[in-house]
């Protein structure tokens, strides 16, 4: 068990980066502890490999400076909520026990996301009922279950329940995406064109967490979804 204080979770290699990279890389910088999971290689991916995707990964996760990385090997483009599937995310969450876990987004353009927001969020309750047994690495695990799960947002402008001031971390983002070399705009790449390839897609990570941060009064920012309402203690911090 290596308990981190925050589950990043994402259907591909990329999704954690492009929806919440700048809240990590923040959080890590203010002394919490954060690990990815990965559910799938992204090995559908239409450019590059799932084994440029793998190194990619390692690459994002040095930038960002992660405490851990695993891959859960699923199938991409074929996830479902599955017993096999919830049992090994039951099992991250088990091993990792977060406070809060980051998913994939509740509604989006590529249908893993959705499909992977509701896998998390089930696997997520299913890890705190003590009478399901897990093992890792020949050890019986104890139930735990994340008290938030917050939803990144993706291809679609869904709006966001709250959002995180990211003002001074856009720049280690987009570093953390870009070492997605073979995902992302590159003008002398020979490999096929896509929606996420096109420099448009590449300017909109700024443009649109600058859009954020002008609808909530800061300079940039990621928004996000919950399952829960959320209470505030006090105002600290809020901007006002």
């Amino acid at each position: 068990m290596q308990k981190v204080d925050i589950l990043a979770i994402g259907a591909h290699p990329d999704d954690v980066e492009l929806g919440c990279g700048g809240t990590i890389s923040k959080m890590i910088a203010a002394g919490k502890t954060v690990a990815i999971v990965d559910l799938t290689r992204g090995e559908l991916g239409t450019r590059g490999t799932d084994l440029t995707r793998a190194e990619e990964a390692a690459k994002a996760s040095e930038i960002l400076k992660v405490s851990a990385r695993e891959n859960l090997e699923m199938k991409d483009g074929f996830l479902q909520n599955s017993e096999e599937y919830q049992l090994k995310i039951v099992k991250m969450i088990r091993k990792y026990q977060p406070t809060i876990v980051f998913s994939n987004a509740i509604d989006d353009r590529h249908p893993d996301h959705a499909k992977a927001h509701k896998l998390v969020s089930d696997a997520c309750f299913l890890a705190g009922l003590s009478k399901i047994e897990t093992v890792l690495d020949g050890q019986s695990q104890t139930a735990w279950r994340p008290k938030q799960i917050f939803s990144y947002i993706q291809w679609k402008n869904i709006t966001p329940d709250f959002v995180v001031d990211i003002s001074g971390f856009i720049d280690k983002k987009i570093e953390a995406c870009l070492a997605y070399k073979t995902q992302f705009y590159d003008p002398g790449s020979k490999e096929p064109m896509t929606p996420i390839a096109t420099k448009d897609f590449l300017e909109s990570l700024t443009y649109r967490a600058q859009d954020l941060g002008r609808l909530s009064g800061v300079e940039f920012a990621e928004g996000f979804t919950t399952e829960k309402l959320l209470a505030f203690k006090n105002f600290d911090g809020i901007v006002l």
